[in-house]
């Protein structure tokens, strides 16, 4: 049988592009996010009690990844992207039907001009990503201390970000400590391929994050922001 779904909202996020989208939820804890809510579900009534639970669970669409289709096996980065294993022992992103899952931190919930925003931070997901459904995170039955991670038994190891001095010029106003926090952390992550790794690199890259195009260098173990330039919208 064949079944619809209908989003329930979309995530405003400092993601504009797939590309340097941190792996795994929490991996970039200042980022914040918000999920607004359509429709029925936009409503003070969905989502009473909610702010009782520290996180919530987040169910999305990869909806850049849908026409794409799936294979049954996929070259997770954690291994080097050369390694196949099969799709439903990873998390990738492209799946048969193109769900994600992300615990998020639950900051608060606003109500402002007929409009229920969810506030929450250390958010995953591209700007304007489908949300499916929310649902609170229970740490007696979600926690699971005894659980083995496969490949994936440690958070990855991260790069030191340094900023050039034209490039911290560039971030000014009331946000500019905010913006320098999430552009550190999102980098860290070295959102490069994993062929890249290891290797000399003297590749300039860039990526969108909030109004921003961050083009930077990896020399590792340090990554250089060499400037940061507003897009124009």
């Amino acid at each position: 049988m064949a079944y619809s779904i209908e989003p329930i909202g979309i995530v405003h996020s400092p993601y504009k592009e797939k590309f340097a989208v941190p792996r795994q939820p929490g991996l970039v804890p200042s980022a914040r996010c918000e999920v607004i809510l359509h429709d029925q579900a936009n409503s003070l009534d969905a989502v009473r009690g909610i702010e009782q639970f520290s996180h919530v669970w987040l169910l999305f669409l990869f909806d850049q990844n849908l026409e794409a289709g799936w294979r049954p096996t996929v070259r997770p980065p954690r291994l080097g992207g050369n390694e196949r294993i099969g799709v439903f022992a990873s998390r990738a992103t492209f799946r048969p039907n193109g769900i994600g899952m992300s615990a998020v931190k639950l900051q608060g919930v606003r109500h402002c001009n007929g409009q229920v925003i969810i506030d929450i931070a250390g958010a995953d997901l591209v700007d304007g990503t489908p949300i499916i459904d929310i649902k609170p995170y229970i740490p007696y039955s979600d926690s699971l201390p005894e659980a083995l991670g496969g490949f994936a038994t440690s958070q990855p190891a991260t790069l030191e970000v340094q900023f050039a001095p034209p490039a911290l010029q560039q971030l000014v106003g009331k946000h500019a400590d905010y913006h320098q926090a999430v552009i550190t952390e999102v980098l860290a992550q070295d959102p490069r391929p994993a062929y890249k790794k290891g290797k000399p690199d003297t590749k300039l890259y860039a990526v969108n994050l909030f109004d921003f195009n961050v083009q930077f260098t990896v020399a590792e173990p340090i990554i250089t922001v060499v400037s940061i330039d507003t897009v124009v919208q």
